[in-house]
């Protein structure tokens, strides 16, 4: 099985380290020795999660790496581009670049950036960035993305070309993931909307367009833990507000649950594991763990070491 954790997983703890960066890269090392199949750096607004990723690569040869996820606002798909493929040099071909749109209304008063059709603007940039990792080059104007390069700029070493995810929910940005790139990392989808809803559409239009089966890459929460009452109010509190984004609640309605810490698995390993068993019979190729930290240091360690074991037994 392919499973992975996202990092970080503890915020607050990365602040109070002497060395975020280290601390990230020692994450992915203890992540690797317990089994895991993956790690992945979410973006944040202090480190750049591609370059940690190259740089945890190179530290750290025995696992995949990838991005969950880097939103495609405020980047340049040809800037994405390059980091993408210095990335998977470092890496020797085990970078995988997930993107996202993220939420309108951050976009709008973090960056400024004017209202314009969100999903248009998505699958202009995945076009563009497909064409700049398989080639070195674009020549692209659209209505929201113009990208032009200078000369062709292909980089050995960065082989194969790196595989791109995109963080989807809905149909249309499904549709974007199966048509435009090699496949998804659906969010908030139980395993019932996982079956029903989100595998079927990426299999329709991902063969509609003559492309192969997509990777379905599921964000998934869960921890090993004792304190299922306590775990259960940290996930309520730091999940809370995933539930009020529409392309969220929409998802949440799908599975039948009312808050997005319903989707958790909290408790013993063979709660764990069955969540992990049902995730993969829905369709996931590959799961990426979410909220590990939600209990003590040693309930995560618990939970990294069970989903290593079950990545190793397969």
């Amino acid at each position: 099985m392919r499973i992975g954790v996202a990092l970080p997983t503890d915020h607050s703890r990365l602040a109070a380290t002497a060395n975020s960066v280290e601390s990230l890269i020692d994450d992915v090392r203890e992540l690797a020795t317990a089994g895991l199949t993956s790690a992945w750096l979410t973006q944040r607004f202090d480190y750049d999660a591609v370059t940690v990723a190259a740089l945890a690569a190179r530290e750290v040869p025995d696992i995949e790496i990838g991005t969950a996820v880097v939103p495609i606002y405020p980047r340049h798909p040809i800037a994405l581009s390059m980091q993408a493929r210095t990335a998977q040099a470092a890496s020797h071909g085990r970078f995988t670049l997930g993107v996202g749109l993220s939420v309108k209304s951050f976009v709008e008063q973090v960056y400024g950036i004017a209202p314009h059709p969100r999903v248009r603007h998505l699958r202009e940039f995945l076009k563009a960035l497909e064409s700049l990792l398989e080639t070195g080059s674009v020549d692209m104007t659209g209505e929201t993305v113009v990208a032009r390069s200078a000369f062709p700029s292909p980089l050995p070493g960065a082989q194969p070309r790196v595989p791109v995810l995109v963080a989807a929910a809905g149909e249309l940005t499904l549709r974007a993931a199966a048509e435009l790139a090699d496949g998804a990392l659906p969010i908030l989808s139980g395993p019932r909307t996982l079956a029903e809803y989100t595998v079927p559409i990426l299999n329709r239009y991902a063969a509609a367009a003559g492309r192969p089966a997509p990777r379905i890459a599921v964000i998934v929460s869960g921890i090993v833990t004792a304190d299922v009452a306590g775990a259960r109010a940290r996930a309520e509190r730091s999940m809370g507000p995933y539930g009020a984004i529409p392309a969220y609640r929409a998802a949440l309605d799908r599975e039948g649950v009312a808050h997005p810490a319903d989707l958790m698995a909290i408790g013993d390993e063979q709660l764990l594991a069955d969540q992990v068993a049902a995730y993969f019979a829905a369709g996931a190729t590959e799961l990426i763990y979410t909220q590990t930290a939600t209990g003590s240091a040693e309930d995560e360690r618990r939970t990294w070491a069970l989903l290593g074991e079950l990545a190793t037994k397969g």
